[in-house]
């Protein structure tokens, strides 16, 4: 448990920038992108080799005799990495304005296009950091996934199909490749131990609205929830585990509501096995975005004063304050205006 109270440790910022990646932004391969500024540098090196050759009676050669175009090639190229040795040198009015409007900019871009490489990765580590103080100042009332293997990824999966933004979600994972493999679909992510106080500041759960707990390991879930609870007492927290015994420690550690993924799974093994019709019935249920999907909404104005039978959906449950209703009992014969219905529809 000392493990679990430790904060940050000394002289770390909770909000370091270290294991934050944000969502990727598609480039173009490092080849793709080699290959193009060598091209353009070569485009530039021949468009004033062109313009020295055109205007050649203007330049002085110090060997004597004229400029042919190897010549010119040679002038440009010491001169557009601005070596500049002085041999050949413009001496006519045409050739020295020609110098100043024409060779002088393709110089200047010679010269960004060979340190291209270093400008881009100023500019990209620049606005990655604004990138990042943006995302800082915006993040409120998100959802924080600890865990993104198959628990985890379906959880997303389910939060974007019934709404949710993408840049409203956080993914925490000890595994810097499974947290790249968030960032290319979109999401941000914080490579992290999610039972330290520090990762989760990162990941701005104090002000998060929702948090999943969806790690490989039970005790790992109890301790991601604690800490998780012990900063933001008002979050939603939903826990996963695996084993039906370890369920009432996570309740205790701060849960709302706790899913046993292989007892669950075996219930559904078992109803599969006596009614293969139900047991599909149930797996579309809790597919979501295709057949039929359990859904939460508020009660309407026209609902409200009736029973649930008078509702368009089919109303499985009543939700009246902290209490889940179901539709049979006798308190749920009256839909009041601030409850709210989960109901079955279908997800067209």
């Amino acid at each position: 448990m000392s493990k679990l109270l430790r904060g940050p440790a000394p002289g770390t910022e909770p909000w370091a920038d270290a294991g934050i990646v944000l969502p990727a932004r598609r480039s173009a391969p490092a080849v793709r992108q080699v290959g193009s500024r060598l091209l353009l540098a070569l485009a530039v090196l021949v468009a004033t080799t062109v313009i020295v050759y055109l205007d050649r009676d203007g330049y002085n050669d110090n060997a004597g005799g004229g400029l042919d175009f190897l010549d010119s090639a040679y002038y440009a190229t010491v001169t557009l990495s601005t070596t500049g040795y002085g041999d050949i040198t413009p001496y006519s009015s045409g050739a020295r304005l020609a110098n100043i409007l024409v060779i002088t900019p393709l110089r200047v871009l010679f010269l960004i296009i060979l340190v291209g490489t270093t400008l881009e990765v100023l500019t990209e580590r620049t606005r990655h950091q604004w990138r990042l103080n943006r995302w800082r100042s915006s993040v409120r009332e998100h959802t924080v996934v600890i865990g993104y293997g198959t628990k985890g990824r379906s959880a997303v999966d389910t939060l974007l199909g019934q709404g949710v933004k993408k840049d409203e979600i956080i993914v925490v994972d000890p595994q810097r490749k499974v947290i790249e493999h968030a960032s290319q679909h979109g999401l941000v992510g914080v490579v992290g131990d999610a039972t330290r106080t520090d990762t989760l500041l990162r990941a701005a759960l104090p002000t998060a609205a929702r948090v999943v707990v969806a790690p490989e390991r039970d005790d790992t879930a109890v301790l991601v929830t604690l800490t998780a609870r012990q900063l933001n007492k008002a979050a939603t927290v939903v826990a996963a585990v695996r084993e039906d015994e370890n369920a009432p420690l996570l309740r205790q550690s701060g849960a709302d509501v706790v899913v046993t993924s292989s007892s669950s799974a075996g219930r559904l093994l078992g109803l599969s096995m006596l009614s293969p019709h139900a047991g599909a019935v149930m797996e579309d249920l809790l597919t979501y975005g295709k057949g039929l999907d359990v859904v939460e909404r508020p009660v309407t104005r026209t609902e409200a004063g009736h029973g649930p039978r008078a509702c368009e959906d089919l109303v499985v449950a009543v939700v009246r304050g902290r209490r889940v209703i179901n539709y049979t009992e006798p308190e749920a014969a009256v839909l009041q205006l601030t409850d709210r219905v989960i109901v079955i529809k279908s997800a067209g």
